[in-house]
């Protein structure tokens, strides 16, 4: 999630504003080719990075990626989402910190930092109007390119206005500020303040699909293929799972008790649709089913948080591995999601 800083907020993010003219003359646009675009997050996508939003096309009510797929939403107040998503697994990464990178060469026209971490659906304060981006940096790359990077962690911003950077150079941590429910970096793609899908670049002759010159590098597009439905986060608690206390990180122990109160395993999902099914299954140190249970999804929903398990009704639980599956299927029983399966594992001692 996040929102542009447009310049009148970085005025009063960053007390500056930066004209491109203040570094010299850059070259004409039709002399210049667009910004090549590296991985803007330090992590490797699909094992403990997710893109689970991409630009909205639809100028409407409705929401369509660039695949005409409809990984993408309405941001609060506009009719379409600008940027991409990058979620990181849960809020014991954030503390451990993953570092946003600079996607491009360019100068820093403006910074925000200071901003609180906090889940806009925990009971937090309300986001001021103008600081839906929370903590964030934004970067000229001359000839009316920018990029803009939202939702860093408090007091991790490490570059300041007018300063030159490098691709895949530190500009702070992934973090929780502005308006967002998860930790993730929102990066947004301009030209001469237009939004840009960097899986499209400036044009394509289809509607749907990448275009033919998108602006990311070989590397990192072929790092990042469209995935719309991601199970991105498991693991086994003790308890009746609460969702808060998953993505914070509050279950990551592989290890339980064998008088634990329950065994229990949960999954979350992002952008799950009708007509999926999640199944979940736990085998014990024998290999033998524990529990496996089969949840029909009955409404498209942005996220997923869903358990099963067994209560320790007397004795003990068995000592050894046990071993967590879950598997996101279509409504045709292929799947429906990359990855499409995780597999989880918990030591009963």
């Amino acid at each position: 999630m996040g929102n542009r800083v447009t310049p009148s907020r970085c005025q009063a993010l960053a007390g500056l504003i930066l004209l491109a003219a203040a570094f010299g003359a850059w070259p004409s646009a039709a002399a210049e080719p667009p910004p090549t675009l590296s991985l803007p997050i330090s992590c490797v996508p699909g094992e403990s990075c997710w893109i689970v939003n991409y630009v909205d096309h639809d100028p409407g009510p409705g929401v369509r990626d660039y695949t005409c797929g409809q990984a993408t939403y309405n941001e609060p107040g506009t009719n379409a989402h600008n940027g991409t998503d990058f979620a990181i697994r849960d809020g014991r990464a954030m503390r451990r910190g993953v570092a946003v990178l600079a996607a491009a060469d360019g100068v820093v026209t403006a910074m925000r930092d200071g901003e609180a971490d906090a889940d806009i659906t925990s009971g937090a304060k309300p986001v001021p109007g103008g600081k839906e981006c929370g903590n964030g940096v934004v970067i000229d790359h001359g000839n009316g390119w920018e990029t803009q990077y939202c939702h860093l962690r408090q007091d991790s911003v490490a570059v300041a206005p007018r300063r030159r950077v490098r691709a895949g150079e530190k500009l702070g941590l992934v973090g929780l500020s502005g308006f967002t429910q998860f930790p993730h970096l929102h990066m947004t793609v301009r030209h001469a303040g237009k939004t840009i899908d960097p899986f499209v670049g400036t044009g394509r002759s289809s509607e749907c699909g990448p275009g033919e010159a998108p602006l990311w590098n070989a590397k990192t597009l072929a790092a990042l293929p469209y995935a719309l439905n991601v199970v991105y986060h498991a693991g086994f608690a003790p308890e009746k799972p609460a969702p808060g206390k998953a993505r914070n990180g509050e279950y990551a122990a592989s290890t339980l008790a064998r008088n634990a109160p329950a065994l229990v395993l949960w999954a979350d999902l992002f952008n799950v649709r009708a007509g999926h099914r999640v199944v979940l299954t736990v085998r014990g140190p024998d290999g033998r089913p524990v529990r496996e249970s089969t949840y029909p999804v009955e409404k498209n929903q942005a996220r997923l948080f869903i358990f099963a398990g067994k209560p320790l009704k007397s004795g003990q639980w068995p000592a050894g591995d046990y071993e967590g599956v879950i598997r996101l299927e279509g409504s045709d029983g292929d799947s429906a999601a990359r990855p499409s399966e995780m597999t989880v594992r918990a030591t009963v001692r």
